[in-house]
């Protein structure tokens, strides 16, 4: 990969095949583009179709009274992206977009994509889990003030979608990385954070750290498998839904830093979608499995930008107007992640049995 200045020259990815869970919108809409103009087929899923629209009575305000009390199932049913919108943008930047209209909550649909993308495809490179909680959470309230089922059904929505996307996917990407001689296959995790501090809420709390640890987890299965798992956080998002809350637009995002200085250092969701496709062409990229990275720290890293050419730096800009708070998972954290019953008793675990005496 070559960058020079404000240029990104996407990684070599022909001939590879990615699967974006939750690619309508926001970062996975991002991540599928930038994978697309590297050259992937990326198969674009989500529940918003142009063929299956669901409308509410009104139309939700991103912060207002009404989204705040609104459940996953409905939170994005006014909105305009759609998954076939995704992919022909996906197909523009010289991938091959597919749409497929799935609920990664429903196994048996999640069964039949995989089986799909097995008989169209024969293989599964990367899996990118972006399904979020679709919801927005009670900030303000603790946990003995919440609501209950909405807090539940957010957790449902953000990490069982997760879980079940990769249970059904991990033997065709297996299976795929074992005959690859060009890289690794490829998990990433879409959490909120690279760090274990505590995020103002006890479900958003739950859901952005049980996203990092199931990277952990599926990358210690995977170890010998050629297959990697990490979780990816994004800086201050210029989403669809975060400019609509500010009231402004990609054109003039910047008055929104008057309101909100922090956003002077935000970035679009191509820039962690260009992060993933750098990871993914990483020959080392076994190295990292079962970490948690930023966007804004793969960049000093790898030779990408934002789509206007900057380089967004949050931790930068976070240390910079509050300290050195921010607290990165780092190698000193990691190293409690090691050792125990299993990696001492059952180190060769899956690869050699449990023992049952």
């Amino acid at each position: 990969m070559k960058s020079t200045g404000s240029h990104y020259q996407p990684p070599d990815l022909k001939g590879r095949v990615a699967l974006v869970a939750g690619a309508t919108r926001g970062v996975g809409r991002g991540i599928a583009l930038a994978l697309g103009e590297a050259g992937a087929t990326v198969y674009c899923t989500g529940r918003s179709s142009r063929t299956k629209k669901a409308r509410l009575s009104q139309k939700l305000r991103p912060g207002s009274a009404k989204a705040r009390q609104t459940f996953p199932a409905d939170y994005y049913k006014n909105r305009p992206e759609t998954i076939e919108e995704t992919a022909e943008m996906v197909s523009a930047r010289g991938g091959k977009g597919i749409p497929v209209v799935v609920d990664h909550l429903e196994p048996e649909r999640v069964e039949k994509l995989i089986a799909k993308i097995r008989r169209e495809q024969g293989r599964l490179d990367f899996l990118v889990n972006d399904i979020s909680e679709s919801a927005e959470h009670e900030f303000g309230k603790t946990f003995w003030q919440v609501d209950l089922d909405r807090g539940f059904a957010m957790f449902r929505n953000a990490v069982h979608t997760h879980i079940i996307t990769s249970h059904f996917a991990a033997p065709l990407l297996i299976e795929t990385a074992a005959k690859n001689k060009t890289g690794s296959g490829l998990i990433v995790e879409i959490g909120d954070g690279e760090t274990f501090t505590y995020r103002g809420h006890l479900f958003f709390d739950l859901i952005k750290t049980t996203v990092i640890r199931q990277a952990f987890a599926m990358a210690r299965e995977l170890k010998r498998k050629n297959v990697a798992a990490i979780a990816l956080t994004p800086g201050f998002l210029r989403s669809e839904v975060m400019l609509e809350r500010f009231r402004v637009t990609e054109a003039n995002w910047r008055d929104a830093v008057k309101k909100v200085p922090d956003y002077a250092e935000s970035e679009t969701p191509l820039y962690a979608g260009r992060a993933i496709a750098c990871l993914a062409a990483d020959p080392a990229i076994m190295k990292k499995s079962g970490r948690v990275f930023s966007s804004w720290r793969l960049s000093d890293e790898y030779p990408f930008c934002d789509a206007d050419g900057r380089r967004p730096h949050f931790g930068r800009h976070f240390e910079k107007a509050y300290g050195p708070h921010l607290n990165p998972c780092d190698e000193g954290f990691y190293k409690y992640w090691f050792g125990g019953p299993i990696d001492t008793i059952y180190a060769n675990w899956p690869d050699e049995p449990f023992r049952t005496n």
